[in-house]
């Protein structure tokens, strides 16, 4: 697979908690290969990595996969409430500002303010 697909995957397999960025990736793929523990190839202008034979006893002798531990102990069912719940308020949000009159936008961006503070404010439990 190529980099960005490796991405991909471990977004996935950690169920979104760790996604990790090209900048960490892409480095992390050249030190493989020059350890000589994975190999690539170009295909349609993109580089393909596998596992040689040296990666792939490593990889069995190597600790527990770290997207295990990223997603281990969350409540996915809450983290997808909130994240629901966010790209609603962003769609709404987004929907003013397209839509909207300019006093209706200004409405819109007092409510998404307030909306914020009032976040900060649960955690000083405050009312």
């Amino acid at each position: 697979m190529h980099g960005y697909e490796m991405i991909q995957e471990i977004a996935e397999r950690s169920g979104g908690a760790w996604k990790p960025s090209p900048g960490s990736v892409y480095p992390t793929l050249q030190l493989l290969e020059d350890e000589g523990l994975i190999a690539s190839e170009s295909e349609g202008g993109k580089k393909l990595f596998a596992l040689t034979e040296a990666g792939t006893e490593a990889a069995a002798e190597g600790p527990e996969a770290p997207w295990e531990d990223a997603g281990r102990g969350v409540d996915w069912e809450t983290v997808n409430e909130i994240r629901q719940a966010g790209f609603g308020l962003m769609e709404a949000f987004g929907q003013v500002w397209k839509t909207g009159s300019a006093e209706q936008r200004q409405k819109a961006l007092a409510v998404v303010n307030e909306a914020r503070k009032k976040l900060y404010l649960i955690l000083a439990d405050e009312d």
